[in-house]
């Protein structure tokens, strides 16, 4: 499963729904909660948090959070597109690599880090 932070495009989240994983979306049920309580939310059962937050990143890796799964987004409004391509192919053949990792994705490329 996935929590979709609520900065993500509902299209990206209706092409991972179309993929058959299960999405929460932040936006969707629960709008304005903070950084700590994704992370939490994220943990139990464990789920990827999908975000375009620079946030994340800071809490990996200068707060060192352990035991979660991040996959950070970035790209241009304009490369929506492309970028829900790269996205959906990634989860469909990689997704079980992403658990315990912070992912960089951008249109040009994927780097996947172990967290833990």
């Amino acid at each position: 499963m996935i929590i979709a932070d609520e900065n993500i495009d509902h299209s990206l989240i209706s092409s991972i729904r179309d993929l058959g994983i299960e999405v929460y979306s932040v936006y969707e049920s629960n709008r304005g909660i903070r950084d700590e309580a994704v992370i939490e939310s994220s943990r139990n059962p464990p789920r990827i948090i999908l975000t375009e937050d620079k946030d994340f990143g800071e809490w990996v890796f200068a707060h060192n959070v352990k035991g979660i799964s991040v996959l950070f987004l970035r790209y241009h409004f304009k490369e929506t597109e492309v970028m829900r391509q790269v996205l959906t192919q990634l989860l469909s053949e990689r997704l079980t690599e992403l658990i315990g990792c912070f992912t960089t994705v951008t249109i040009q490329k994927i780097r996947i880090r172990r967290i833990n």
